[in-house]
């Protein structure tokens, strides 16, 4: 019994790995996730054209089941699985996917609203387009190179003859290894304006170029609102990005109907994001959302603002900046040129491969047809020497043993041309075939010597190929469907912006309980406040403002009266939402515009005048506003509305009240500010407030009060950083005071 023994090769393996890795690599990349230059596709798309051709599939026959498409693919030339196949050839055939379809398809073929909701292939049938004409017209004039197809069975073309650049008219996406590719569609007339130009100007730079190409033109004729300096990037680098967004009008009623959606943005999906926010309660402004989408209208969105006064520009600024109602698309020129490597190029290295490749097709097609006009004007001429001397020809035929050696030997003929005699059928004998066989050759003489004066002058080439441009753009051409319009970036809303402004009533216990209620005639007094806890402070505000609050120790945070639970419950610590210092209480709250002003001090004597957004901090631990020195304490904010005609009371704890005008304080957004009053040894401010003009004060010591009169106000008036004057016997220690306005005609 004897062994075999087997030779084996043998590699590191990481030698092995890299090979393998690198081979299937290149694979992908070269044979199916890039493009190539010349006719636009990838080998799939290819095949499947070039299959549905040979199928008969043209633009004028009936359609076939898209099965039978998929079989000969698959079959014949693609080697892989029916559906990556069919899911190929499905988007060819979407018109909201391809701005120019290679395939026109009878049945459920998706939508927009869902593209992957296309029928199962022995259900949909299927044709090529007018348009895919332009890719095959010219295949069997020897214009490509043929190679074998996966068997050897077959020969398949290894490009097709594109008659126009369609690898930027429809554009494509791919994923390769280590690259990938995003191609815009493109408008058919500007690229073969562009085309033409080049053609007569070969340096032609970019910028001029992008006079006739501006930008990709989209299926769905949404809005290009990128600027232009972003999109002539594009265009000279091969990278970028280019923003498109919806377009939409008002009806009658004051409605938003949205008539265009960005590319492969989907419906069904926009209205679900805008019903999302609507659901969550962030878009009040929208009060009802339809899709009358139909067969007159392909796209109607309808968004119904709760009012008349919505102003429909913000809203959709808003929309366009929350959902996909814009959309910003990636743009990677990468493709597969000539030289047969992928490479990003910009417009110009593009349209100037792809002329290099049209101007070989059309020489190839010229020479073919004139190789074609010379075989033909060499039979006619056996013919015409056969037709001159009939009788001799028949007699060789009927009586020599080997007629075909005779002729070309009696008549100097060439192999073709004997053999061409020898096939004639008697009927052809007559004397009129002789003078349409003259006829002929004038016409293929013309012919040959047009083939001849094209291929020797390059211009007379250009001009051709020109032409033919100029004829296919206004066969399959139109017009541009996406405006381009350069607009800012959407902003999405701020919650203020959006939400309406109610009015709202915030309520602070002295234990530090917030809540907030509806309206501004909420009582705060008769809430109910857990055990051993009262009401200690309430600010009215809307719920567009936000709720600035002041700790004890002078530092001031930021809440939203939006996010405070209701005055139904008894709320919630405070302390839960800010980060307050060790011994610190909220003591006030203020609410109300930015440019509200409020006087700030403390109870040693000095003060300023502050506005209401310096005072705000998005920080949990707020931000310090009030310089305060311990033992100290800060006084309640006291709003001010005209600072330049308003005065400050202040009442010590050694009984004095000085009254002094507030234009003397600074304004400042934050410190300690200036001396108000003149304080001795362990004395300090116990009550103040601003009085406006004509305003009397209440002062408030023990259970007892009484009212100072204007003219009992101004014994009291006094420049500011002075002490005062002594407030009368059994009223020097004042607990509050309190404002009381002129009465309205008083």
């Amino acid at each position: 019994m004897s062994t075999q023994l087997i030779e084996t090769e043998r590699l590191p393996l990481r030698v092995f790995a890299e090979k393998a890795y690198l081979d299937y690599s290149m694979y992908v990349v070269l044979d199916r996730a890039l493009p190539h230059v010349g006719d636009g596709l990838k080998p799939v798309q290819r095949r499947i054209v070039y299959a549905m051709s040979e199928l008969g599939l043209s633009a004028t026959s009936k359609h076939k089941k898209s099965a039978r498409t998929v079989g000969d693919v698959i079959g014949k030339f693609h080697p892989h699985g029916d559906s990556a196949c069919y899911e190929a050839m499905v988007t060819m055939a979407q018109p909201f996917n391809y701005r120019y379809p290679l395939i026109d398809g009878q049945g459920n073929w998706g939508s927009a609203d869902d593209p992957k909701s296309f029928a199962a292939m022995r259900y949909t049938e299927s044709k090529l387009t007018a348009y895919a004409a332009t890719l095959l017209a010219e295949l069997g004039q020897g214009t490509v190179d043929w190679s074998p197809n996966f068997d050897g069975s077959l020969d398949e073309p290894k490009l097709l003859p594109a008659r126009l650049p369609n690898i930027l008219i429809n554009g494509t996406t791919g994923i390769a290894v280590g690259m990938a590719t995003d191609i815009p569609p493109h408008n058919i007339r500007e690229l073969v304006a562009a085309c033409i130009h080049l053609l007569k100007h070969p340096n032609a730079h970019i910028e001029k170029l992008c006079e006739f190409v501006p930008g990709p033109d989209f299926p769905t004729s949404c809005e290009i609102v990128s600027e232009p300096h972003d999109l002539l990037k594009i265009y000279q680098t091969g990278n970028g990005q280019v923003r498109a967004r919806a377009r939409w009008e008002r009806d009658d009623d004051g409605n938003i109907i949205v008539t265009h959606l960005p590319f492969q943005v989907s419906p069904a999906k926009v209205l679900e994001q805008i019903a999302d926010q609507m659901r969550a309660k962030k878009l009040p402004l929208v009060e009802d959302l339809r899709d009358e989408s139909d067969h007159e209208n392909p796209t109607r969105l309808v968004v119904v603002p709760r009012s008349n006064r919505v102003d429909s520009e913000q809203l959709m600024l808003h929309l366009f900046a929350t959902t996909d109602l814009e959309r910003t698309y990636r743009v990677n020129l990468n493709m597969i040129g000539l030289d047969g490597r992928p490479r990003v190029k910009n417009l110009k290295e593009c349209l100037t491969e792809w002329l290099d490749y049209r101007f070989t097709t059309v020489t190839r097609r010229l020479n073919h047809r004139l190789a074609k006009v010379n075989d033909r004007l060499h039979i006619l001429e056996g013919l015409l020497i056969a037709y001159l001397n009939i009788d001799e020809v028949i007699r060789i035929i009927r009586f020599e043993d080997d007629p075909k050696a005779k002729l070309m030997s009696t008549f100097g003929l060439t192999d073709v041309q004997a053999e061409w005699i020898l096939d004639l059928k008697l009927r052809h004998l007559q004397k009129l075939e002789e003078m349409k066989i003259k006829g002929e050759q004038e016409e293929l003489e013309a012919e040959r010597q047009r083939l001849e004066a094209l291929l020797g002058d390059d211009e007379q080439l250009k001009k051709l190929i020109a032409d033919e441009l100029r004829e296919d753009a206004k066969k399959y051409g139109d017009d541009r469907r996406c405006p381009i319009n350069a607009r800012p970036a959407a902003q999405a809303l701020e919650a203020t912006e959006i939400l309406p402004a109610e009015p709202v009533t915030v309520v602070l216990s002295k234990a530090g309980w917030i809540r907030a209620g509806k309206g501004h005639d909420l009582d705060p007094t008769a809430l109910s406040y857990k055990a051993g806890d009262e009401y200690l402070t309430h600010v009215p505000g809307k719920t567009n403002q936000l709720l600035v609050l002041m700790d004890s120790r002078g530092r001031c945070y930021t809440l939203n009266p939006r996010d405070l639970p209701s005055a139904r419950s008894q709320g919630e610590p405070v302390t839960t939402r800010l980060d307050l210092q060790p011994g610190a209480r909220i003591v006030a709250m203020m609410m109300g515009e930015g440019a509200e002003q409020y006087v700030l001090g403390s109870d040693g004597g000095y003060g300023f005048v502050a506005r209401l957004s310096d005072l705000e901090s998005r920080q949990k631990a707020g931000k310090a506003v009030v310089t305060v020195t311990e033992p100290g304490a800060v006084l309640p904010p006291a709003r001010t509305r005209e600072p330049a005609q308003e005065r400050f009371a202040l009442a010590t704890a050694e009984g004095r009240l000085l009254v002094f005008s507030l234009a003397e304080l600074p304004e400042l957004a934050k410190g300690k500010g200036n001396k108000m009053v003149a304080l001795k040894g362990e004395d300090r401010i116990l009550a103040s407030a601003v009085v406006p003009p004509g305003a009397s004060l209440t002062l408030t010591c023990g259970k007892r009060a009484f009212t100072l009169k204007p003219s009992d106000l101004e014994h009291y008036v006094g420049s500011r950083a002075s002490r005062g004057h002594h407030l009368p016997r059994g009223f020097q220690r004042v607990d509050a005071m309190e404002v009381e306005l002129p009465k309205a005609g008083g």
